[in-house]
């Protein structure tokens, strides 16, 4: 269950957060909307399967996700990772300090990722082990 079956719950859910994000949500989204970065295009609240993540960049399949003090050693946090990753999503994470204090940190970091070749799938081939 990706974007197409996501639940009316979900949908709900996401609208809801986007109207009442974090300071640091807010911060981040003014970084990244209408194309801000390089050219890339995020979406906000995003539901992927049961989860909503804060941002993502659906062409590259990058997921940012800002993160407070609740989430340290979340174990949720690392059953949604996993889940999204083996779907084939890349996650960032980024402490909310990090995006007030250091946001040309975060940037680069993003644009490094955005930029980045995408690992395969996990129990997939690459396009070139494919052509061998």
């Amino acid at each position: 269950m990706l974007f197409n079956e996501t639940s009316s719950t979900q949908k709900h859910n996401a609208r809801r957060m986007r109207k009442s994000h974090t300071d640091a949500e807010r911060k981040l989204w003014y970084l990244l909307k209408d194309r801000r970065l390089s050219g890339y295009k995020f979406r906000r609240q995003v539901p992927i399967g049961v989860y909503i993540v804060d941002f993502l960049c659906v062409s590259q399949k990058l997921i940012i996700e800002a993160d407070g003090s609740q989430h340290v050693e979340n174990k949720k946090d690392l059953t949604s990772d996993n889940w999204l990753e083996q779907n084939g999503f890349r996650i960032l994470r980024f402490w909310n300090n990090d995006i007030f204090f250091n946001q040309n940190s975060v940037l680069e970091m993003v644009w490094h990722h955005l930029n980045a070749p995408h690992p395969p799938l996990r129990g997939t081939l690459s396009h070139r082990e494919r052509e061998e």
